[in-house]
């Protein structure tokens, strides 16, 4: 797991970093042409975001359809999205990704919420320093690629709810991503493992594993074979930091989950 280190040196000027965001857009039922409304946020997007750079886009169906009916739509809707944003002159970047995930991710209650693409994009944001490291983010499938049998890789950004093994909505896109890794490597097999924070002998320790256990349901819903998964939680036995921990970034990075790595 290696990041690549920066220095940008400034004797007093103005440098951008990039902030990474996301707009969606959605689709009437059975249909990928864009809809006035999707028109509409698209514009407002382009308008107020015009230097913007495409990393991903990702489509959504509901579940009505057959599985190979709903990828393809999907996908249609993924091609609009593109084409429109490219003749807006978006810059798209030279590896963006683009999934057609039809149904086949943890599906809103509100049918219309489904039907929908997700665009990721990163942003430049002016600030003023002399000295600055930037740090390039590695992503979930880079450090997949590069991990041998036995590594084992931090899910970044996973939360949940309080005591619970409810994954928060912000989380969602870190779930979709490991979906997406785990299509793009056949071959791949992965321990899903939770861990906890803050107790030496905790009576929570069983949340550890509902919470792995929440992600390996994730996977086998959107169709990854069981043969392929297994789950378990650990608990507070494998602390990054010593516990009790010093601080809330301590409890924090403790308190995640990880993939180790078993045939790739």
């Amino acid at each position: 797991m290696k990041t690549l280190l920066v220095l940008i040196f400034f004797l007093s000027s103005v440098f951008s970093c990039f902030a990474q965001e996301k707009v969606e857009v959605f689709f009437d039922f059975n249909k990928y042409n864009l809809t006035p409304e999707a028109v509409t946020t698209l514009n407002d997007w382009i308008l107020k975001q015009p230097k913007s750079k495409v990393l991903k886009i990702y489509g959504f169906c509901d579940w009505k359809g057959t599985n190979s009916y709903n990828d393809t739509l999907s996908m249609q809707r993924v091609q609009a999205v593109f084409d429109y944003l490219t003749k807006n002159k978006i810059e798209i970047a030279q590896d963006y990704i683009q999934k057609g995930l039809g149904e086949n991710f943890t599906q809103d209650k509100n049918q219309a919420l489904n039907r929908k693409v997700e665009i990721s994009y990163t942003i430049e944001v002016p600030q003023v320093h002399k000295e600055v490291p930037v740090v390039k983010e590695v992503t979930l499938s880079e450090k997949v690629k590069s991990a041998k049998k036995g590594d084992k890789i931090i899910l970044k950004y996973i939360n949940f709810y309080n005591n619970s093994a409810r994954v928060v909505p912000a989380s969602k896109s870190v779930l979709y991503d490991l979906l997406c890794v785990m299509q793009d490597n056949p071959t791949l097999k992965i321990e899903i493992q939770g861990h906890i924070c803050c107790q030496l002998a905790s009576s929570m320790d069983h949340i550890s594993t509902a919470r792995a256990r929440a992600i390996y349901n994730h996977l086998v819903q959107n169709k990854i074979a069981r043969n392929r998964l297994t789950y378990k939680g650990y608990g507070t036995s494998n602390p990054l930091y010593p516990i009790p921990e010093k601080s809330d970034f301590e409890e924090n990075e403790n308190r995640r989950v990880e993939i180790k790595i078993v045939e790739n």
